[in-house]
């Protein structure tokens, strides 16, 4: 069991990201809640993870699927109430997991008190606790463009003003200029300290220190200043594990982020590699060089190296079904979904497993109506306004849509998939028939049982954890490969990033190597087979 007390407990964790609209249902409505994943405890605790983050569950409208807070310190009634949440985070950690929250700090719903407030006039103390320009309609205070499309600002006719929003307009941005509305978050978080939670996940925290005068957001001129004050003013020093999703994040800021001494964060979210196959935009797909991806990937495990630490992850809620994107979802959809885990895996930093990925669930096909994401909708418009066909729009949203990481957990082959008596709030992935927890969990050669064993490979071998990084055959299209070491330790990780055999020679010095993991025994020399992965451990080198 996972000892919370530990230093740096994180380091050699594995976090099991939770969508918790679509894991389980538990009183038939529909919607996944706490209950729920109450229910399922079990099932993650014999896939071996440490902590459990949760994707938001504070009340709110669900514009942005509860990016959008209303109130950070009550549950959504949708998805309980807070005697549910104690009850999860005491049976989580009965098993040895823990429980992190996902905080949206950057910015509130429309609904959430102090914006209702807000807009009252421009004298309410709360009014502040927002950023607001002066104007006239139709005369924007500047040209930024939101996230989610449209302008970044909008106009409220009874105060003559624009208010600034990264996100939807219902998704009001908050003025960190203003310390009362630090201090308010930071008495939150304290709150939720003293409720026993394992740590944090913060929503696009990279941008908390914005100037939309000089539209800025990402990397703000006073943010190293917020993300320190915030530190010692909440979790610091308290051995929480702490991620700051930084999607303007390079190597150096990520350093000071994650630095060893503990002053902002245990690590953050970088996006680099998770952008190697867009194009201009997300909905512009290029082809992803291996070599590109090898190199990004060494960047950051050497760039972090005893300076930081690494979030390793291939999914998320934002994010499209890896196997579907990088992998092969079709004739080697298990091979493809395996290798994949290996490779990420055998990295140092924390591994995250998004809810499905255990299984390798693929992506969906939706229709236009089918589409609950307001990205994904907004998106179709705006592509079918530069001309696209229904057709080629629906294509292009359904390979990166976020839509595809929120169908529910298919957890057997029964009606719903085992997620709901009831009906689903968004349709379910149609393979669940085939692919579903149920069905992995009995099969010892499956997805879930490599996934299993990654787990634990991790908790025995200190290696995994703190052992170097060296990349090997930096240009081959084809096999993806690097050795780890620590002192006299040697790991050999090789994999075959294709669905046609490769050359693959051993490297000296693991000749005589003991296989930690093969996803397809027996080896043969001098070759790995379409979509292999192998993970050789060798020591007294």
């Amino acid at each position: 069991m996972t000892n919370f007390q530990e230093k740096d407990w994180w380091k050699r964790a594995v976090i099991y990201q939770i969508y918790p609209k679509s894991f389980q249902d538990s009183n038939g409505d529909g919607i996944g809640d706490l209950p729920g994943i109450v229910r399922r405890l079990d099932y993650l605790a014999e896939l071996g993870v440490d902590a459990l983050w949760l994707s938001p569950v504070f009340a709110s409208p669900q514009v942005d699927n509860g990016y959008d807070i209303s109130d950070y310190e009550a549950i959504d009634p949708m998805f309980g109430n807070m005697e549910d949440m104690r009850t999860l985070i005491r049976e989580a950690k009965a098993r040895g997991i823990g429980i992190i929250l996902d905080l949206v700090l950057n910015h509130t719903s429309d609904q959430h008190r102090w914006f209702l407030e807000a807009r009252r006039s421009k004298d309410n103390p709360c009014h502040d606790y927002y950023i607001w320009r002066d104007g006239e309609p139709g005369q924007l205070p500047n040209k930024m463009r939101a996230t989610f499309g449209g302008p970044a600002w909008t106009y409220v006719p009874e105060l003559g003003q624009y208010y600034f929003h990264q996100f939807a307009p219902q998704q009001p941005d908050l003025n960190w200029a203003n310390p009362a509305v630090r201090q308010e978050l930071y008495a939150m978080i304290r709150r939720w300290m003293a409720e026993g939670v394992a740590g944090f996940r913060l929503d696009v925290i990279d941008q908390i220190g914005k100037d939309p005068d000089l539209e800025v957001t990402a990397n703000g001129p006073r943010l190293l200043e917020f993300l320190r004050e915030l530190n010692r003013e909440t979790f610091g020093g308290a051995n929480l594990v702490t991620v700051g999703e930084a999607w303007g994040a390079n190597i150096p800021r990520a350093r000071v982020y994650s630095a060893p001494d503990g002053s902002i964060f245990s690590m953050v979210f970088q996006f680099e590699q998770m952008v190697l196959d867009q194009g201009a935009s997300k909905w512009e797909p290029k082809p992803m060089a291996l070599p590109a991806l090898k190199a990004s990937i060494a960047r950051w495990q050497q760039g972090l190296h005893g300076q930081g630490w690494n979030s390793l992850f291939w999914n998320n809620h934002d994010l499209p079904r890896i196997v579907s994107r990088w992998g092969d979802d079709g004739a080697y959809r298990v091979e493809s979904a395996k290798a994949l885990a290996v490779t990420l895996h055998g990295l140092q930093g924390t591994p995250y497993i998004y809810q499905g990925e255990e299984l390798g669930l693929t992506n969906t096909a939706f229709r236009y109506d089918d589409l609950r994401d307001v990205e994904s909708r907004n998106a179709y418009e705006e592509l079918r306004g530069k001309g696209l066909s229904d057709e080629e729009a629906m294509a292009a949203i359904n390979r990166v849509a976020r839509d595809n990481a929120r169908t529910p957990m298919p957890w057997d082959g029964s009606e719903n998939a085992g997620f709901t008596a009831g009906t689903p709030w968004m349709m379910l992935n149609p393979a669940y028939p085939r692919i579903n927890a149920a069905a992995a969990v009995a099969d010892p050669d499956s997805v879930f049982a490599t996934y299993k064993r990654l787990i634990a490979l991790r908790k025995q071998y200190p290696i995994f954890t703190e052992g170097d990084f060296t990349l090997l055959s930096p240009d081959d299209e084809q096999v993806f490969a690097y050795i780890r070491r620590r002192g006299d330790e040697a790991m050999l990780v090789a994999v075959n990033w294709s669905g046609k055999p490769a050359a693959f020679e051993t490297p000296a010095g693991f000749a005589a190597a003991r296989p930690l993991l093969e996803t397809q025994a027996p080896a043969e020399a001098g070759r790995l087979r379409p979509w292999e992965a192998r993970i050789l451990y060798a020591a007294g080198q």
